[in-house]
Formats: C-alpha cells, sequence, structure tokens
C-alpha cells in the first residue's frame, strides 16, 4: 500500500489531541487505530466516510470523525472522504441520490423546472425528501459497504503479492 504517501500528508496524532478545541474528547482520541494505517483501521474510515459524505446534512465531517471514533476507523481519512461532496459536485451526488429514492420508492421522479427558484423547491419539498433521504442513506450504506469490502480485499491482495515478490527475490 502506498502507505508512506498518506502518511506525508496526515497530521501529527499528537497535535490533534492536544488542540484546545478537541480536549473536551480527552482519552477517545489515543486510541492507535484512529491514526494508523492498517487493514482494518483503512477500510472502516472508508465506509464511514462514504456513508457520511452521502447524507445531506450540515457538517458532514463531525459526523465522519464521530463515526469512525466509535467504529476506530482512521479518522483523517474518514474526514477526508467526506469532501466527495463538496459545492461542485453536490448537485449531480444529490440528484442521482433521489432519483435512487425515487426508483427505491416506486413513485415517479420529479423534473427540474426550466428556472429553478426558492418557490418551487419549497412548493415540491413535501414531495421530494423522502425519496432524496431515502437515496441519500441506501447509496450511502451500499457505497460505504462496497468500500470496506473491496478495500480489504485490495489490502490482502496486496501484501501476499509482496510477500510473493520477496520470496522470489531470496530464490
Amino acid at each position: 500500500m502506498p502507505r508512506r504517501l498518506f502518511k506525508r500528508y496526515m497530521p501529527d496524532p499528537a497535535s490533534i489531541r492536544e488542540h484546545k478545541s478537541l480536549r473536551f474528547l480527552g482519552s477517545l482520541l489515543h486510541d492507535p487505530n484512529l491514526w494508523h494505517l492498517n487493514r482494518h483501521s483503512v477500510a472502516r474510515a472508508m465506509a464511514v466516510g462514504l456513508f457520511a459524505a452521502f447524507l445531506p446534512i450540515p457538517m458532514q465531517m463531525l459526523l465522519a470523525a464521530f463515526l469512525s471514533i466509535m467504529v476506530r476507523g482512521n479518522i483523517p481519512i474518514a474526514v477526508s472522504l467526506v469532501w466527495l461532496t463538496n459545492p461542485i459536485t453536490m448537485p449531480a451526488v444529490f440528484y442521482c441520490t433521489y432519483q435512487t429514492g425515487a426508483w427505491l420508492m416506486d413513485v415517479p421522479a420529479r423534473s427540474l423546472p426550466d428556472e429553478l427558484s426558492w418557490e418551487w423547491v419549497r412548493g415540491e419539498l413535501s414531495t421530494l425528501w423522502q425519496p432524496f433521504l431515502l437515496g441519500s442513506v441506501v447509496t450511502g450504506v451500499v457505497l460505504g459497504a462496497l468500500a470496506y469490502f473491496l478495500v480489504m480485499m485490495y489490502w490482502r491482495w496486496w501484501v501476499a503479492r509482496q510477500w510473493r515478490r520477496r520470496k522470489q527475490r531470496r530464490m
């Protein structure tokens, strides 16, 4: 795994633990899995980060950090994955999650008007929010689970490949 590349850009755990705004967390940030790059902590962080990224809520980074602490996943990776839904990608991602929710609820998806206005959003919000929220949660869970298993499988493949290469070099 490109562990050195990740470690180069990851923040120092000691500086985060000692940050004055995070002192209230106390010993929660002292778990080594929250900062190490191993197969389990990275896979958990990918799952948590992708789940939080697809939720249409404010402060997704705080949710990702909290969930990462709960499941003992790598905090920097989980928090950075939330930025997949940034202001540029958010409209497309949320449109896809709405379409997914409408498909799951078996309701016809609304099409966007020629000119999007707050009046249209306010008028349609009562029918849009349920498919949108369902699609967001389902997409987050599915992509999070998929990322978890893909990271676990890829990491095992990578380690086995490295072992085979070392074995071949010794011979």
